[in-house]
Order: structure tokens, then C-alpha cells, then sequence
């Protein structure tokens, strides 16, 4: 299966739309990659809600993401959809409603579940609504072929979000994912190999650098800190350190290194419950590319630096409470003061 955001001649992602000409062209080589584009957006202007309302002419645009593509309508659940109807008649709409649904295929009760699924996971991971859309097409592929008999629904969609995760630039680790989902990592490797292979899904390697802004901010990191170990990757990829290693464990050391020499030091077990890694990977990692970039010994100095501050801190903290506990039980002991007494006059 072509790559649909990448261009067949140079492997550019960049392209620009002609709308004289209707066509989607390559930026970088000036390849047409579709020509006779349908304009789907509206043919009358609005200036105001009121006027956008009373113009429109069609409903909501075909979405994959349902499984009638959002021509069907629905009768409503409850009370709140059928306020405007009398009591004597909401029966017979909630008969109407499950006649509706009796009458679905086996295909559409399986889409239908299989896109609420979808819903929740691409919801949960925070992944954009353009892979939403692709994945339940692939879906709606692998059911048409039978891939989906004899697999959980959950499995088939967990795979493809992972897989298309990783071409939309937007990667999730299988950790990720294997919780998100709650299958196993190895039925959901195993479901991923399987509909990789069946659809034709050609999967590039999953770049380091991709891990990076996410990973930085879940810990915390400033944008300075996150170029920073944007840089000590690509330095390490022109010098071959990273090439074969896994690229969650490369941008878990990049962001170790990075946080280190912009003053921000994240401990290495901090990174790695972050990341999904452990710290030997970490520790294996970070001194390869540290001696391929020659910043052992900077990185090493400035985290010793930060680690006795960071000591010298903790021992004030500590000193000023007991101090303080000290203060409270002397405030405790002391005698309290004993009213005078007033004399009386002879």
C-alpha cells in the first residue's frame, strides 16, 4: 500500500493545492498526485451563524468514522431527545428504536462496535482525527476480506492504531497501546505482524526524534531542553550511534543528556518510568552517544554539580524542619505565665 502523505517520486510530504486546476501537487519535485479534486467546501459565503444555518443546503460531510458514513439517522435514547413528544406516543418510538436495531447486519452491529472502540482508544492516546479516519477505513477493508474471524475486535483495532501511529509521525509505543487496549503485547505484536502483512501496510521505522516533544512534556521540560535533545539525536545519527537501537531508548538518553546540561536534570529513573524503559537501557544508551558527541565528561561534571546541590538543599530542608520541631516542643515545654492577682484594699 502507497504511502498517501508521502510523494511516489521524491518521498517529499510537502504538497500544495491548486484550486484553478483542482489539483494536489507535490512542493518539492512538482509531481500532480490528484488532479479533478471535488471541492467540498460550501458554494456561498456566510457572515454570521444565522445566515451559515439558514443557507445550508446538506448535512454533516461522509465520515468513516461511522458506520453508515453518517447517512442514517437515529431515533434518540431518552427523554431528552423526545421532550416535544406526548407520553402516549414515546412508546412507540422506542419500539420503532429497537426494530431499528434488530434490523441492523452482522457487518454494521461489527462496525458499529468496532468504531466505538476506536473512539475510545484514538480519545485515551490523543491522536489526531486524520488517523481516526484512516484506521477506520483499514478497518472497514480487513472486515470486507474476513481478517477480522477468528480475532477479537480490540486486537485488530489496537494493531492498526499502532501501525498507523508510526506513519502519521505520531508514534505510541506497544506499552502504550497494550494498556490503552488491554491486550497483551504479544497478541497485539502477533495481530500487528498479521494485518500488516494481509493489507499491504508498508511501516517505516519509527523515529526517535518523534518521542521527543511528548516525552519532554511529561516531564516537565522546557522547549530549550527539548530542541537540545533534538540536536544530540541528529548529531548521533550523522556519527551511525543510533542506527539498529531502539528508538524509544535513544530519545529516553537524548532527553537525559539534554536535561542535564540545560540545568533541568531529570534522574534516569525518572526518564525511564516515563518512557517505558529501563535504566540500563538508559545508562547503555546515554554513555554510547555521549562518547560518540565527546560530552562524557561535560554531562558527568554538571550532573555530579546538580546532584550536590541538589544534596546541599535537601540537608537545609532537613536541618530547617528540625529546627523548627525544636522551636515547637521548647513553644510546648515552657511554663505558661501565671496571672497576678489583685490585692485587695483595707
Amino acid at each position: 500500500m502507497t504511502d498517501k502523505n508521502k510523494c511516489p517520486e521524491c518521498g517529499s510530504s510537502y504538497f500544495y493545492k491548486d484550486d484553478e486546476k483542482a489539483e494536489k501537487i507535490c512542493a518539492k519535485c512538482g509531481l500532480v498526485i490528484e488532479e479533478s479534486m471535488v471541492d467540498t467546501g460550501q458554494d456561498w459565503r456566510a457572515f454570521d451563524h444565522s445566515q451559515k444555518v439558514n443557507r445550508a443546503r446538506t448535512g454533516a460531510p461522509l465520515t468513516h468514522k461511522r458506520h453508515d458514513k453518517g447517512l442514517t439517522t437515529e431515533i434518540g435514547k431518552g427523554v431528552t431527545e423526545l421532550f416535544k413528544v406526548p407520553a402516549r406516543k414515546r412508546g412507540q418510538f422506542f419500539r420503532i428504536r429497537k426494530w431499528q436495531k434488530r434490523l441492523l447486519t452482522s457487518k454494521d452491529r461489527n462496525m458499529s462496535f468496532a468504531l466505538s472502540e476506536l473512539q475510545r482508544l484514538v480519545s485515551f492516546l490523543g491522536l489526531p482525527k486524520t488517523l481516526h479516519e484512516e484506521v477506520a477505513k483499514l478497518y472497514e477493508v480487513a472486515l470486507q476480506k474476513g481478517l477480522v474471524r477468528g480475532r477479537s475486535i480490540e486486537s485488530i483495532i489496537a494493531a492498526l492504531v499502532y501501525s498507523l501511529s508510526r506513519e502519521y509521525q505520531t508514534p505510541r509505543t506497544l506499552s502504550e497501546i497494550s494498556q490503552a487496549s488491554g491486550i497483551g503485547k504479544r497478541e497485539l505484536g502477533r495481530t500487528y505482524r498479521y494485518i500488516s502483512r494481509k493489507l499491504d501496510i508498508r511501516i517505516l521505522p519509527a523515529r526517535a526524534e518523534s518521542y521527543i516533544p511528548r516525552f519532554s512534556s511529561m516531564l516537565k521540560l522546557s522547549d530549550k531542553t527539548q530542541m537540545r535533545a533534538i540536536r544530540v539525536l541528529k548529531k548521533a545519527k550523522e556519527k551511525d550511534v543510533i542506527s539498529g537501537k531502539g528508538p524509544c531508548g535513544c530519545a529516553a538518553a537524548a532527553i537525559y543528556i539534554a536535561s542535564v546540561l540545560e540545568g533541568e536534570r531529570k534522574t534516569q529513573r525518572e526518564v525511564a518510568d516515563v518512557v517505558g524503559v529501563t535504566e540500563v537501557t538508559i545508562r547503555n544508551r546515554y554513555k554510547e552517544m555521549a562518547e560518540a558527541l565527546n560530552i562524557e565528561e561535560e554531562v558527568e561534571k554538571m550532573a555530579k554539580e546538580d546532584e550536590e546541590r541538589q544534596e546541599m538543599e535537601k540537608k537545609i530542608r532537613q536541618t530547617t524542619a528540625k529546627a523548627e520541631e525544636k522551636r515547637e516542643a521548647r513553644k510546648k515545654k515552657a511554663p505558661k505565665p501565671r496571672a497576678k492577682k489583685a490585692r485587695k484594699k483595707k
